[in-house]
């Protein structure tokens, strides 16, 4: 149905489909937020820590780090400096750019990530992955996928 403003307004379908995205969205980041409580950790550190653990040299620059975890540069660093506080990274300075830090993950915050994974993952699998078939995994991976591209490009050019 389109309006005199030109808006298509969702089908019944699509309206449904859309809130139980949402829904699923934020339960299971609530979810998978609780349950790294008792390592504490936030949902946001642990995304810190990958990044990290999985970055050559352990390290990135922190303008990248903000781009890969959707977070502002002045809320990374505030969020880098409860971390670095936490000894879980440490900041270190560019030699190549002056103006430049790095975000490093410290050998604690390795540990803490090596400890914490394995709780995630089964809590991944617990709350998401095993409640689907593997055919609706890939299913669901396909649907997703131009949505995720197509939402890249658009952050890309801003």
């Amino acid at each position: 149905m389109e309006t005199e403003t030109g808006t298509i307004w969702l089908t019944a379908d699509e309206q449904r489909t859309w809130r139980i995205h949402l829904e699923v969205s934020k339960l299971l980041t609530h979810q998978l937020e609780r349950d790294l409580q008792p390592f504490g950790l936030t949902y946001n550190d642990y995304e810190i820590l990958v990044n990290l653990s999985e970055s050559p040299e352990r390290r990135m620059r922190m303008s990248d780090l903000a781009r890969a975890t959707l977070q502002s540069k002045s809320r990374l660093s505030h969020q880098i400096s409860r971390m670095e506080n936490a000894g879980l990274v440490r900041r270190e300075n560019c030699e190549s750019d002056r103006r430049g830090l790095y975000a490093v993950l410290t050998e604690e915050g390795w540990e803490t990530m090596r400890k914490v994974a394995p709780h995630h993952v089964s809590a991944v699998r617990e709350h998401f992955i095993d409640l689907l078939p593997a055919e609706d995994l890939a299913a669901l991976r396909r649907a997703l996928t131009p949505v995720a591209d197509h939402l890249r490009a658009v952050r890309g050019k801003a």
